[in-house]
């Protein structure tokens, strides 16, 4: 009777029970009954509304089997979840994957590995699914803080903990990436509290890879091996396919915690890790995006600026190797951004570098000298920042880059600067002006313009070239290095690398082209710049051979790119004011100095002889090096520059034969139909502003005067005001140094009335003042022939000659004629 009973209490149950019960054997060994299976599957299709009840049924009964430890039975439940959810795709499969997905969750949470590599693999299935509607009510939460917690796995057994991290990162990727991300309505995953969650656990699983290398560069897909096998690799593969996913308003969420993740495991130092990171972030994102990060990075920067130099150092690394990465495509808003940034961490680098120095003691020299050793390191990675970030822009953001870079420079007399050097002390001037000038160099590197005027504008120039960067050897060899890279625009400095005398300038190859309008210009306005900064740095006695090497290059460069005749002239006046500057050395120079200057003059006149192939002109200096070579080798570089070389105790004046002349050279150019007038002007360099404001000697020792040259309509005018002007000046030099300190003035004066104009307007204005001297003069030759009446002690004329009185008329009525 009980057996009848339970018989019709089974013929009484729904169906779709009894479907699901036929699919169980006896003995779970047996696994799924197949054609019980397909029954039930048929009937699912064939009744879509029954799906709700089934999945119920089927977790109940899963649910007591995981309570029950009965495995396998577990297994066969959630083989026929993964059957019933492939072959069913209805309206009414959303209740069904609710009961799925809660089967799903109830084996995650067991602490049976093999039951959550279950739950996983079904879960990863479900994923691939594409359905047709999408879910308004249905949340990811769960799965996401199971499957992070899985990829944190500490199971003693190495195989067991390998194998549940492989499954929570493979229900990331598959699970909650791919099934999440793809659902436009899943945009809660992007929230920050989930990218919290599965950035550092994807990033945990990353940090295990032993070859870092290996995953530098563009992403790859790894194989299938891999992505079981190792939970690195996977990692990776799937933190890839996240940022690929990113969007503009989730890119930030995505890349946050990865900072949070490395402050925490304290990954900055060493930045190994943290740059493969942030390549794999680069290299994943959309290009467009990239600015994004860069942003991030320097906002980061500026919470850890009180962090230690390492850790600043590494983080300035990894913005190195993302602006590398984005400078190659998309930058956007962010090119002044990281500028400023940069130079505002130079600066606070700077001043805890000072500050530690100033602050240290003999007890701690050590450690002290240990934390600026730091802060070097993090300057230095600033600068390769700077440059390297500005030489892969475009050159119109090039140009800009530089003018910003140069106004951040600090400079004696300026306060408009950010960085301003009265803050510093002069210490930490020099510091910040090495630094942006090594960075500036690297930013002008590769810099071809189409126009020297777009090289080096106005307001570039003028700083580059002031004098307060001329106070030290290293910032002196910085900004030639830097005119050198906007000067040379066919590749010819490394032809001239080294100070020599060149026996042949033809093997050189040296490429150049037709000087253009725009460069004659720039020339006759910036030419006496660049002479002046040439002729003063030779007067410096801290030059080292790297100095005249550079010196060399500067007139070597200038002659390729610049010189027409008028400026070959000016550049050989240059030269022979070098000669004379180390032969009468009025500036105390140090011997070395001195013949390193001669050596300078012979290897350029040397070049220029041969480049403008002027027969005679060549004859004279090959004549001028042979008798160096002679009688005072010292005066040629390849001796001079010698580890030990035999200096002389003085040099002779006399030995015209060892020096370059000025007659001898203009009687060669003569005839070749160069314009040789202005070499019979000695150079001088101009006198500016900025000389009353350096700090450094001024080429006016005492006093320094302007004369305005033939301003005036009238010599009488002009006679007058030159006489008002100097007159008060040059009676305080005849008081305080006597006679000869006058006369020495005086002739500077006159000097300087040529320099400061250009040729062609001294010559007009000369020319002026001979017409009206030939006019007073016919004025006088008509009064010798018509002469007014003769009052008392006045002039009279007999027979054409005329006879004095006391005091002639011409006299007192032309003063200035009183010479002739």
């Amino acid at each position: 009777l009980s057996a009848g009973v339970c018989c019709c209490c089974a013929a009484l149950r729904p169906r779709y029970k009894r479907l699901v019960d036929n699919i169980f054997p006896e003995d779970p060994k047996d696994g799924l009954v197949k054609a019980d299976m397909e029954k039930l599957t048929f009937y699912a299709v064939s009744a879509p509304e029954k799906l709700d009840r089934i999945g119920a049924y089927l977790a109940d009964r899963l649910t007591r089997d995981v309570a029950r430890h009965r495995y396998g039975y577990v297994l066969i439940a959630m083989e026929a979840l993964d059957q019933l959810l492939m072959a069913c795709h209805s309206q009414s499969i959303k209740p069904f994957v609710e009961s799925f997905l809660h089967m799903v969750a109830k084996l995650l949470e067991s602490g049976e590995p093999k039951l959550q590599v279950l739950g996983t693999n079904s879960f990863v299935k479900f994923a691939n699914i594409e359905e047709d509607t999408p879910s308004y009510h249905r949340r990811y939460d769960f799965f996401v803080s199971r499957f992070s917690a899985m990829c944190h796995s500490c199971d003693p057994d190495p195989e067991i903990q390998n194998g549940i991290r492989i499954a929570g990162i493979r229900g990331i990727q598959g699970g909650v990436v791919r099934k999440a991300v793809n659902d436009e309505l899943r945009a809660t995953i992007w929230e920050p509290q989930h990218m919290d969650k599965i950035v550092p656990s994807l990033l945990f699983n990353m940090q295990k890879i032993e070859d870092i290398d290996s995953r530098i560069g563009p992403p790859s897909s790894p194989t299938v091996g891999v992505k079981e096998e190792n939970p690195s690799a996977l990692a990776e593969n799937c933190f890839r396919e996240l940022l690929g996913r990113a969007t503009y308003g989730n890119m930030n969420n995505a890349v946050r915690p990865v900072f949070a993740h490395l402050d925490h495991h304290r990954l900055w130092d060493p930045n190994e890790f943290a740059v493969s990171c942030f390549k794999i972030i680069m290299y994943s994102i959309q290009a467009q995006y990239s600015h994004h990060v860069i942003q991030e990075i320097l906002g980061h920067l500026d919470v850890r600026k009180r962090d230690s130099p390492r850790v600043r150092a590494g983080i300035i690394q990894v913005l190195l190797e993302a602006v590398a990465i984005a400078a190659k495509g998309s930058i956007g808003p962010t090119v002044l951004e990281v500028f400023n940034t940069l130079l505002k961490h130079l600066r606070i680098s700077v001043d805890f570098e000072l500050s530690d120095r100033r602050s240290s003691s003999e007890s701690t020299t050590l450690s002290i000298s240990s934390k600026e050793s730091d802060e070097r390191i993090v300057q230095n990675a600033i600068i390769q920042t700077i440059g390297f970030f500005g030489s892969n822009l475009p050159d119109y953001q090039r140009s800009e880059i530089m003018m910003f870079i140069m106004s951040k420079v600090p400079v004696l007399g300026t306060t408009s600067h950010s960085l301003d050097p009265s803050n510093l002390g002069d210490l930490g001037a020099r510091r910040i002006q090495i630094m942006l000038l090594r960075s500036l160099l690297m930013v002008t590197s590769g810099y071809k313009a189409t126009t020297i005027n777009n090289a080096l504008p106005a307001p570039f120039l003028d700083p580059l070239l002031s004098p307060s960067l001329m106070e030290d050897s290293e910032l002196r060899q910085l900004v030639l290095e830097i005119l050198h890279n906007l000067i040379d625009r066919h590749d010819n400095r490394a032809k001239l690398r080294g100070i020599r005398i060149i026996p042949d300038v033809s093997d050189l190859k040296i490429k150049r082209d037709k000087i253009s309008r725009q460069d004659v210009s720039f020339m006759k306005k910036h030419g006496q710049q660049l002479y002046r900064h040439i002729y003063l740095g030779c007067k410096e006695e801290d030059n080292v051979q790297k100095n005249f090497e550079l010196l060399f290059t500067s007139l070597a460069l200038t002659t390729i790119e610049l010189a027409n005749e008028e400026v070959v002239i000016d550049l050989i006046r240059l030269a022979i004011a070098l000669q004379d500057l180390a032969i009468i050395n009025e500036d105390n120079l140090p011997m070395f100095n001195r013949c390193g200057v001669m050596a300078l003059v012979a290897a350029y006149l040397n070049f220029l002889s041969q480049m403008i192939a002027v027969p005679a002109f060549c004859q004279h200096v090959s004549k001028v090096i042979e008798t160096r070579s002679v009688e005072a080798a010292y005066f040629l570089p390849e001796t001079i520059f010698k580890d030990k070389c035999n200096l002389p105790k003085s040099l002779e004046k006399d030995e015209k034969d060892l020096f370059f002349l000025t007659n001898k050279i203009a009687e060669s150019l003569g005839g070749s139909g160069y314009n040789v007038e202005r070499l019979s002007v000695p150079y001088v360099p101009q006198v500016t502003d900025e000389d009353r404001l350096s700090r450094r000697k001024s080429i006016v020792d005492t006093v320094s005067l302007q004369v305005d040259i033939l301003s005036g309509t009238g010599i009488e005018d002009k006679v007058d005001n030159t006489e008002e002007i100097t007159f008060e000046a040059l009676k305080k030099a005849i008081e305080n140094n006597g006679l000869e300190e006058q006369e020495k003035e005086k002739r500077r004066l006159v000097i300087e009335k040529f320099q400061k104009a250009p040729f062609e307007e001294i010559a007009a204005q000369c020319e002026t003042k001979a017409n009206l001297l030939h006019d007073r003069l016919a004025q006088i030759l008509e009064l010798t022939i018509r002469p007014p009446p003769s009052p008392s002690g006045a002039m009279t004329v007999t027979a054409g000659h005329a006879h004095y009185h006391s005091v002639p008329v011409y006299e007192m009525k032309f003063p200035d004629l009183c010479v002739y």
